[in-house]
């Protein structure tokens, strides 16, 4: 099994790292336009892997892609401190218009998968540009703000974090949505759930929750300048859903033909992974002040796509 990585910075070398030791994977190839960095990354990553696994990871040009499963997309320049991730899309559109039909040109059986912010967009972007049909090209989305939904629910309750079922939608930014209304553990209601553990959900608690998952990536950001261990580890997850055939849950980014009456818009739904991409989108039940939190979302989302001409 072969993957691809295109931009061998922090977010692509943390996704390489990931994957080799999951082992997953075969083979890696990191391409970067700083030659120099993709091959320090992949020496660097394959002295690695005689503690783990036996992956083959090298450093080379867009043409080493040819057989690659799936290539994932991290080029691109990277958030300041203080920038949010809409105002990443001017500097991150012109780069990708230059990158994506070259992984088409070498790799056209690939599943691309996104990871430059700001990444809803970026996959709209690359949906239009690469002419693939909207399941092949992957956003990682909200995966990340889902899992951290789900630790620090997970911590407040003193429950595994992987019994909570509780989801990001929307935006991966400042205009996601946290689904709290469907949200349950082992078949109750998360609030049901809370009250039986003797710690409620309170409004206070809620909200320290929301803050810390829909602005954690601006803390993390201020502390060390970029975030990838994460996303990395989040990357790797999704690819072995898709090379496995997993039919495993994630809320990734796609383009969705309509969500709260917003049409043509890319952005984070629950959706199920398998070999060929994107599946099956499943709907989440959401009550009336998140179904107008997620038409926020998609439409600020569209007004974005469209500034930028693409519809």
């Amino acid at each position: 099994m072969k993957v691809g990585i295109v931009g061998s910075g922090y977010v692509g070398s943390a996704t390489a790292y990931a994957l080799t030791l999951r082992g997953i994977v075969r083979e890696i190839v990191l391409i970067d336009i700083d030659k120099k960095l993709a091959r320090a990354h992949a020496e660097d990553i394959l002295h690695a892997t005689p503690f783990c696994h036996p992956v083959w990871i090298y450093s080379a040009d867009y043409e080493a892609l040819y057989g690659a499963e799936v290539v994932v997309v991290a080029a691109g320049v990277a958030q300041r401190p203080g920038e949010t991730r809409l105002q990443l899309l001017g500097r991150n559109a012109q780069i990708f218009e230059q990158v994506i039909p070259r992984i088409r040109q070498h790799a056209p059986d690939a599943v691309l998968l996104i990871a430059t912010n700001p990444v809803d967009v970026m996959t709209h972007i690359s949906f239009r540009l690469s002419g693939l049909p909207p399941e092949r090209v992957i956003g990682s989305g909200t995966i990340l703000d889902t899992a951290r939904f789900q630790a620090l629910l997970g911590a407040y309750l003193r429950t595994a974090p992987q019994s909570i079922d509780a989801y990001v939608v929307g935006e991966h930014g400042d205009s996601e949505v946290l689904i709290w209304s469907s949200a349950h553990v082992g078949g109750q209601s998360l609030f049901s759930y809370a009250e039986r553990r003797g710690m409620p959900l309170s409004e206070q608690i809620r909200k320290q929750i929301d803050d810390n998952v829909r602005y954690a990536a601006y803390t993390i950001i201020e502390g060390k300048g970029a975030t990838y261990y994460g996303i990395g580890a989040g990357l790797a997850r999704l690819i072995h859903a898709i090379l496995t055939d997993e039919k495993g849950l994630f809320t990734v980014s796609i383009f969705t033909p309509e969500v709260e009456g917003v049409p043509d818009v890319t952005l984070s739904l629950p959706r199920i992974l398998g070999r060929s991409g994107v599946e099956t989108t499943l709907y989440p039940p959401l009550d009336e002040e998140e179904s107008k939190a997620l038409h926020h979302s998609a439409a600020l989302l569209r007004e974005v796509t469209l500034s930028i001409g693409y519809t």
